[in-house]
Order: C-alpha cells, then structure tokens, then sequence
C-alpha cells in the first residue's frame, strides 16, 4: 500500500512555509496512476502555494511494482521478499525514474548499463547517458546526455543491447551481482570491464 506524509517545507522564491505530500512507499503495482507519476516525476515536485515555485523533492523513498523494487536511499538497505522481482539502490529521484523507465519498457537495466559503456566508448565521449525510450519498428534505445548546456538524443541499435545481454547471459559472475538489493550503475559495470 502506498505511502505518504506530509512535511513542511520553505519555498526557495519567496520563503513561505508550506505543507506538501512525500512518498516514503509507492505501490504501483495495482495503480497506473501512480506509475505515471513516477514516469513524469510529478510524484517527487512540491509546489508553494503562493508562488507557483516548483522544486524537487529528493526524499527516500521505495517503489514497487510488478516488475521492480527500487529504492532510493543513500545506504545500504536489506530488503526481503525480492523474489522475481528486480531490486535496485539508486541515489537520486533522476535515477529511480530511469530505472522505472526501463523496467516499464519490458528491459533489463543490467543490460542497458552495458549498452550505455559500449555507447560512451563508441563516441569516444564520457557522458552521463540516460535511457529515454525505445522507439520505430526496430525498438532502438534512444539515450539523452546533456552537451553544451543541451540536451542532445542519441539512438542505437536494439542489437548494441542484445548484444550486452547475451554478455551477461554467458557470464555467470555478472547475473550473480545481480541477487538482492544492488545499484547497478556505471561503476557496476566497470568492475567487471578490467
């Protein structure tokens, strides 16, 4: 079951205290409603009242939904009951809804780590890339990455991430960092890239 408490904060433009919701657990498994909220972000922005000022809340919080269990926490947390599920520890709301997205595409976030290393190399650029979506016929994964104060997209082939889940698939020390809890990020990634 979903849940929330209501917190106060101080508006950034013109200081008034306010209260405004904070998830600590969101369920989406039975409510589409909610995952689109995490999709658009709009679950983790408060907004004064007076104002219109509009800030992110960068909050813990764990979500759930059929596919994954995400968490966002800047410790380490035990969690039980992952069985079938996916578990993840990101460190910022960005990151928990980039998880959502790819989970929610039907994808493997394990594998789409891999596909954004091999991307970075192939450009010859070390850029924070994000998954946006897939996209035309041939599913290819569209990466955005912020250049020259831009945002700029970037499609690959649907094969660059196939590729990298068949890596994982015949490297059983890889599907075993998998079990649990774990952040599986570009760090993740380079510890098996030696």
């Amino acid at each position: 079951m979903t849940r929330s408490s209501s917190v106060s904060f101080r508006c950034a433009r013109c200081g008034r205290e306010y209260q405004s919701p904070v998830y600590t657990f969101i369920d989406a498994s039975g409510e589409p409603e909610l995952q689109a909220g995490v999709l658009s972000g709009e679950l983790f922005l408060r907004e004064c009242p007076d104002c219109g000022h509009r800030e992110l809340v960068n909050a813990p919080v764990v979500y759930k939904d059929d596919n994954c269990l995400v968490c966002l926490s800047d410790r380490a947390i035990s969690v039980d009951g992952l069985e079938g599920l996916s578990g993840r520890l990101v460190s910022n709301v960005g990151e928990l809804i980039e998880k959502v997205k790819i989970f929610h595409a039907g994808l493997d976030d394990a594998a789409m780590e891999f596909c954004k290393f091999v991307t970075r190399s192939e450009l010859g650029k070390d850029v924070a890339l994000k998954f946006l979506r897939t996209e035309g016929v041939d599913n290819e994964i569209v990466f955005t990455y912020p250049e020259d104060s831009q945002m700029q997209l970037l499609a690959v082939g649907f094969n660059v991430y196939e590729d990298c889940s068949a890596i994982i698939g015949r490297n059983p020390v890889i599907g075993e960092s998998l079990h649990g809890l774990v952040r599986v990020d570009a760090a993740w990634v380079e510890q098996f890239i030696r």
